[in-house]
């Protein structure tokens, strides 16, 4: 038996006669017929000269106006600016998140503070009432890559543009948000300023970047808290046709407003609690009068060293009435324990956080957004670290258990996600109920 070039049996490795065994030699195969390919290059394609018919355009593409973020250490980069001309100073600092943004901004946390944001595309989902943390836009500025000028949401009500434009906060796009980040993680968070739409040279940039303020020693929870007492009833939001679970009221909670964001009023109610809400000033011997049944200290901005007289208020309450503080309360438990805080290179902004319980090893990943964190060494022994962050080793949580006090660095409420730590109010709804 042969071999015919071309046939399927050239290539099977059991036909024994092919492969010279037991038989004659197969014949040699024919080789390969070789193509030559001609390659004739084609005439060059022209097409008309035809002009662009701005009028179609936005006009935040249709006339580009510059924009500019100098850094108090010399450091400028450049963008592009949205909205009305203005300008901000204040501590940059940015967020990993890659949503929440209407979130962010109104959370009374960024007072102060210029919000970089390294997600890709910002303002997809337009804004709506029923996210915002608070009345009002709090941060300073907000710096992104891209601005997405039409939202696409069956919740919005409106533009994150036009939301940002009627409270004069100016927005730079079209930034190099990772360049940003890259040198906020080696210098740290530095004071800066944001201009957009008007001319300046640099050496007035440098100029105004210098005279730029942090956050060190600035009290900011007395600027952006309430100054009257309320009653908050509203309840975490809902879709519609979602099942809706009647929940039993439950032990009366004040909360010392140093900042708060609304969702942490909405899921204290969820857990059952009935609420209100009261000024930092306000003392302890009118808390205990009030007949709470328990106290949260808030989430802030600012300086919790610089935060006058509520430390004082939480060493009132100590042992007589079960206690949580929550980020900026956390730092401020701490501090009324006799502990100190101190600041973070860059802080921790972002959802993804992984932290470690202490008592149990579960892991759960947390939304974070402070520049302070408190000191472990300068805790007394009563207090115990309860809560481990796994990235940097800082502390995430304390208790105080023969006192009733528990403080965490993190965002249990975490809107709009993650959703690790939701269980921290039921528990501490518990610890109201049985009075520690």
């Amino acid at each position: 038996m042969s071999v015919r070039p071309g046939s399927r049996g050239q290539s099977c490795p059991t036909d024994r006669t092919a492969a010279g065994v037991g038989g004659t030699s197969p014949e040699p195969l024919a080789p390969s017929p070789v193509l030559v390919l001609q390659v004739v290059p084609a005439a060059p394609v022209r097409y008309a000269e035809t002009s662009v018919d701005r009028t179609f355009l936005p006009p935040l593409l249709a006339g580009p106006r510059r924009a500019s973020l100098a850094l108090a250490d010399g450091s400028v980069f450049s963008g592009y600016a949205a909205g009305p001309p203005a300008e901000a100073t204040g501590e940059v600092v940015f967020n990993t998140s890659m949503f929440g943004y209407q979130e962010m901004l109104s959370d009374p946390s960024y007072a102060g503070q210029i919000l970089v944001l390294t997600a890709p595309h910002v303002g997809n989902v337009g804004v709506n009432d029923d996210d915002t943390e608070s009345a009002r836009i709090w941060a300073q500025g907000l710096i992104v890559p891209d601005l997405s000028l039409l939202p696409s949401n069956w919740r919005a009500t409106g533009g994150l543009l036009d939301r940002l434009a009627a409270d004069g906060i100016p927005v730079g796009w079209g930034f190099d948000t990772r360049a940003i980040v890259l040198h906020l993680r080696v210098a740290g968070a530095l004071p800066g300023l944001l201009a957009c739409g008007g001319e300046m040279t640099p050496d007035a940039l440098h100029e105004r970047a210098a005279k730029a303020v942090g956050t060190d020693d600035c009290d900011w929870a007395h600027r952006v808290a309430r100054s009257e007492p309320a009653v908050w009833s509203a309840g975490p939001w809902r879709s519609p046709g979602s099942e809706r679970r009647d929940v039993v009221p439950g032990p009366r909670v004040t909360v010392i407003d140093c900042g708060v964001k609304s969702s942490i009023l909405r899921h204290l109610v969820g857990a059952g609690a009935t609420v209100s809400v009261v000024p930092p000033d306000t003392s302890a011997a009118a808390i205990l009068a009030s007949g709470a049944g328990g106290v949260v200290f808030s989430n802030g901005p600012g300086d919790p060293a610089a935060v006058a007289g509520v430390p004082e208020t939480i060493r009132g309450l100590l042992g007589r009435v079960p206690l949580l503080g929550i980020c900026l309360g956390h730092q401020l438990l701490g501090l009324a324990l006799g502990g100190r805080t101190y600041k973070l290179r860059f802080g921790h902004h972002g959802g993804n956080h992984p932290v470690r319980d202490e008592a149990t090893g579960a892991v759960w990943i947390t939304s974070q957004n402070h520049n302070y964190a408190v000191d472990v060494a300068s805790l007394p022994e009563r207090a115990i670290v309860t809560m481990t962050n796994l990235t940097d080793g800082s502390v995430e949580g304390i208790a105080a258990p023969d006192l009733g006090a528990e403080g965490i660095q993190f965002h249990p409420e975490a809107a709009p996600g993650p959703h690790d730590a939701l269980g921290v109010f039921a528990r501490f709804l518990d610890r109201c109920r049985g009075g520690r």
